[in-house]
């Protein structure tokens, strides 16, 4: 059996204390990041949508940390948006786009530059907590 490495930055800890799975799991060179969202380390919402972008991304730089990689290491990035029935047109119209799209896209770039990793943007109608708006899942391939 291939041997996994559970990845557990300092101040992750109560993922896996009290929802009993690993931020990330590394096994022989690559690294599995669970979907991170924007709390802080008091396990708080930061709820200003950048700020929860922001928030977001510096939870997946933990995890990548902890395992020796960096934003250069990551090959596939899958998120998840909020797109709640609040969010429609007065005539009753889906928007055309993700809300905060294209703020998302500026706060990724600060975090991903060429090489960039595949990527998979789905819409949902809600995540695990009210108040997040995005939850970010990646796959890193470390050096050997």
């Amino acid at each position: 059996m291939t041997t996994r490495e559970a990845i557990i930055p300092e101040g992750m800890e109560i993922l896996y204390e009290k929802y009993h799975y690993y931020p990330g799991i590394k096994i022989g060179n690559t690294l599995y990041i669970a979907g991170q969202v924007g709390r802080d380390e008091n396990m708080q919402i930061v709820m200003e949508p950048e700020a929860q972008f922001v928030q977001t991304f510096e939870n997946v730089k933990k995890v990548l940390s902890a395992a020796g990689a960096t934003f250069n290491h990551v090959v596939e990035m899958v998120t998840c948006h909020v797109a709640s029935a609040d969010l429609y047109t007065a005539s009753g119209q889906q928007p055309s786009t993700i809300p905060y799209l294209p703020l998302f896209i500026e706060v990724k770039d600060r975090y991903f530059t060429n090489p960039y990793p595949t990527w998979t943007g789905v819409g949902v109608a809600t995540l695990s907590t009210p108040g997040l708006i995005v939850e970010i899942k990646c796959t890193a391939v470390l050096e050997s």
